[in-house]
């Protein structure tokens, strides 16, 4: 074991420092109850088959505790926090939100590889990160691959309980790239 001889290493700044470093396990045990990994289908015109695919991790939390939200997200480096649902102001949450695709494949799925869920949410992570793995390799691209996230994406959280479309609707509403082409709107 090192010896530490740094004067600066054990001074009171330093210590105060280091307890608002979080415990990976307690991000852990949050994202099981407060949080969430989702994959958002929006309806888009500027896409090739009219759809577009947005992977993203988010906590919710009452803004009361929005410390507990900026230590993780200081702790990951990434993301931001924004209100949940700006638009009813009776909502009294906030969300931390990871949506870029870099952070989410190169920070938080090898957090949750390193410091794994055990509830039934362990399963959506690992559909999530087959999503963002065959986004990452183009599948996102190809009408076929955007099948199989809307498929895989629906076996998430509690089998797309949530949804407001079905997964047939989604399916079905996946243009050709040359009927977009042929009737821009």
């Amino acid at each position: 074991m090192r010896k530490i001889t740094s004067e600066k290493v054990m001074s009171a700044d330093n210590q105060q420092e280091r307890s608002k470093i979080i415990n990976p396990w307690y991000i852990t045990g949050f994202t099981e109850g407060e949080g969430t990994f989702h994959v958002a289908l929006y309806k888009d015109p500027r896409m090739k088959y009219g759809i577009k695919i947005i992977p993203e991790f988010h906590i919710n939390q009452s803004f009361l505790r929005k410390e507990t939200l900026l230590a993780i997200e200081r702790y990951f480096g990434c993301g931001y926090l924004k209100r949940n649902h700006a638009n009813n102001f009776e909502d009294d949450t906030l969300v931390y939100v990871v949506r870029n695709r870099e952070d989410l494949m190169n920070k938080i799925i090898p957090f949750f590889e390193k410091f794994p869920l055990i509830s039934n949410k362990a399963k959506s992570f690992q559909l999530f990160k087959e999503i963002i793995t065959l986004m990452n390799e183009g599948g996102h691209s190809e009408k076929a691959g955007i099948i199989r996230i809307i498929k895989m994406a629906y076996q998430m959280n509690q089998q797309g309980k949530y949804r407001k479309k079905s997964q047939d609707e989604i399916i079905y509403s996946l243009k050709s790239s040359e009927t977009i082409r042929q009737n821009p709107k």
